[in-house]
């Protein structure tokens, strides 16, 4: 697979740093002082149950949500008003929960949208589409159908797709286990670790502690704080102090 990144992985650098932000609806303080960091070339994962304050903290990120203090930088720009469209020009891109693709365009229009941020040329584009149907191969001989014929694992595939089509620096991704089979959400563990492999960084909120396997640091949250911050290899070794953690 064709390297989707320039830089040589001993040159990692800081890439996202979230330094004590609080943040809520209303009145309702759902994040308190929360504070992480994802550098070039990882998969961060942070793990909770239901209600943790996980989503909350991608809406922040992706900029439907400003954090009431603290600060959050990306890429060397503050991000605390900047707006979302500004944030995915840099860059920053979200795969949401529940997937979010267009059930009535067909498969390869839903691709397409991944390229409208303008990010590589022509070229570029084409040869990225190549490539995530090489990787996604159940796309490829269904790009004129509608997404909504697909299945729910075809579907996170496609969404994973058009995301990578953006070429996010940072792809963020919220409960990609979300409905399906372990199977298939091990399938796609896989492709994001050769993703990662192949230069792509990702931060994972995620319910299920099976995201350890593929990650390299994971956060732990519960009620909106930071409770754990530890490798992935070591808090594999700890499987009764995560579940403690992961009870709702």
């Amino acid at each position: 697979m064709t390297n989707w990144s320039s830089r040589p992985t001993w040159e990692r650098t800081l890439l996202l740093t979230v330094e004590q932000v609080t943040a809520g609806y209303g009145r309702l303080e759902v994040l308190h002082d929360v504070s992480l960091h994802v550098e070039e070339g990882e998969i961060v994962t942070v793990l909770g149950p239901n209600g943790t304050g996980k989503t909350t903290l991608l809406r922040m990120l992706s900029g439907a949500l400003n954090p009431w203090s603290g600060s959050v930088s990306f890429a060397g720009s503050k991000l605390n008003k900047l707006l979302p469209e500004r944030r995915s020009a840099l860059g920053l891109c979200q795969l949401p929960e529940g997937r979010g693709i267009f059930q009535t365009l067909t498969v390869g229009e839903n691709l397409n949208l991944g390229t409208v941020n303008g990010r590589g040329s022509a070229a570029d584009r084409r040869g990225d589409l190549e490539r995530v149907l090489a990787i996604f191969s159940e796309l490829a001989g269904r790009l004129t159908a509608q997404a909504g014929s697909l299945s729910g694992g075809q579907q996170q595939m496609l969404a994973l797709g058009r995301a990578v089509m953006s070429r996010p620096k940072l792809l963020m991704i919220d409960e990609l286990s979300f409905g399906l089979a372990p199977r298939v959400v091990s399938d796609l563990f896989k492709v994001i670790t050769e993703l990662r492999d192949n230069g792509m960084t990702f931060l994972i909120v995620e319910q299920q502690a099976a995201a350890l396997r593929i990650s390299d640091r994971t956060y732990v949250m519960r009620n909106g704080r930071n409770q754990l911050d530890r490798t992935s290899a070591d808090l594999l070794k700890s499987e009764d102090l995560v579940s403690s953690y992961l009870r709702g």
